[in-house]
């Protein structure tokens, strides 16, 4: 088939067999509550693993891994020399999570290779599915395509544990040697680019009625860890108005926080998901409050000054209160714009299929985010029902599936 004819052809996958691979894979790892526990690395991930890696030789592909153990099916294009399109997301979850966050990506990437390869069309430049490695974060947020990107170093692996396992003796487990896992990057002049499909996480798709997601950047995010220290005492003989009660400057700190951000930052998320209190007992007033926060942003300096607001808030919530107070950046994940050559590629899809689309920047980490500074990124995001998502009551139905993976294959077949 000549390159011209791409353009109007009315290929379509496999539907019915990509949604067989599908119902197989929910069956790995699956849960009483009928959610997914396939955190990385753990056995029903190295299960997965060993099922995707199956589904890429049967399909005639080859089969490849690298240093940060993720998991590829290539289609070879007729020039040895040329560059590589990246397709694909991740298999593994977050604890008792659903069955389509990553897995769609995967199994779409797969079924368009197979589709472009039963069909005999040559592209001038070879395919990669592939599933990264520890996209969720159990070990790493992710790991894979950070590795891929060069963004990891020694420090970061040596860093990261969980419930008191080295992330080194993990990979060490499923028969990857971590002194090797930075020679997974690739050389950006080998790559043509990185495009995924995805649920959307969210319900602007599902109230706009439209079908198609273009997604146009990625959130940034910064994570702090801030602690109020007060002093400890009797909750009930302590009087009320000399307390140096951690937790209630804390609870004000958090309060004013959201109130600000939604005020000054209407794109921006401001968020705080634990707090660790001590000593921790109903009748001791709280000498340390803890707290993790996170704000998000698509632009990096209104991130950052969303960052010194919160900054600032947490200094006059501990004066206010006769606090000390400690802060530590934890992550700075930063945010990225998907290519124009990219994005034009998925709406000329949509076009050609007849399918609406909507602009869309996404509020949550892809490894689009990391890829996005090596090569040219573009995402396909379909609706997600009442936005759940990372919950086993996670669900698009499968004719958004079926859509958003044509819309990748024709996004494949008019890439240059």
């Amino acid at each position: 088939m000549q390159l011209t004819d791409i353009v109007t052809t009315h290929l379509k996958i496999n539907g019915e067999r990509m949604r067989a691979d599908f119902d197989a894979l929910a069956q790995i790892g699956a849960v009483p509550d009928g959610g997914t526990n396939r955190l990385a690395l753990s056995p029903a991930d190295v299960h997965a693993r060993a099922w995707f890696a199956d589904r890429i030789e049967e399909a005639g592909l080859l089969l490849h891994d690298d240093d940060a153990a993720n998991l590829s099916g290539i289609l070879p294009c007729a020039d040895p020399a040329a560059k590589t399109l990246l397709i694909g997301s991740h298999l593994d979850s977050v604890p008792d999570g659903g069955h389509y966050d990553g897995v769609i990506g995967v199994l779409a990437a797969l079924e368009c290779l197979r589709t472009i390869r039963e069909n005999e069309i040559e592209l001038p430049f070879h395919l990669e599915a592939i599933d990264f490695t520890d996209d969720e974060g159990c070990w790493m947020s992710l790991f894979g395509a950070r590795a891929m990107a060069g963004m990891l170093t020694s420090a970061d692996i040596d860093d990261s544990k969980r419930d008191n396992v080295q992330f080194r003796a993990a990979l060490k487990g499923v028969g990857f040697d971590p002194r090797y896992v930075l020679s997974a990057e690739r050389d950006p002049d080998t790559l043509a680019g990185y495009l995924e499909l995805h649920i959307e996480h969210g319900t602007r798709l599902e109230r706009a009625g439209v079908k198609i997601g273009v997604v146009t950047g990625i959130v940034g995010r910064k994570t702090h860890r801030i602690t109020f220290l007060g002093q400890a005492g009797h909750s009930g003989t302590t009087d009320m108005y000399k307390r140096r009660d951690a937790l209630r400057g804390a609870a004000q700190f958090i309060v004013r926080c959201h109130e600000a951000i939604r005020a000054r930052y209407g794109d921006g998320i401001f968020n705080c998901g634990n707090i660790e209190v001590k000593p921790g007992k109903f009748n001791i007033i709280p000498s340390e409050a803890c707290c993790t926060v996170e704000v998000r942003h698509v632009d990096e300096k209104l991130m950052g000054e969303m960052e010194t607001t919160v900054l600032s808030i947490a200094r006059e919530s501990a004066v206010s209160h006769d606090l000390d107070l400690s802060t530590e950046l934890i992550t700075h994940m930063p945010a990225a714009s998907m290519a124009a050559g990219a994005i034009q590629a998925v709406e000329a899809a949509c076009k050609s299929l007849g399918e609406t689309s909507l602009p869309l920047i996404s509020y949550a980490g892809h490894a689009a985010q990391m890829l996005a500074r090596t090569t040219p990124c573009a995402m396909i995001f379909i609706p997600s029902k009442d936005g759940c998502g990372h919950s086993p009551k996670e669900f698009s139905e499968w004719e958004d599936v079926e859509r958003g993976a044509n819309v990748l294959l024709h996004t494949i077949l008019g890439y240059r």
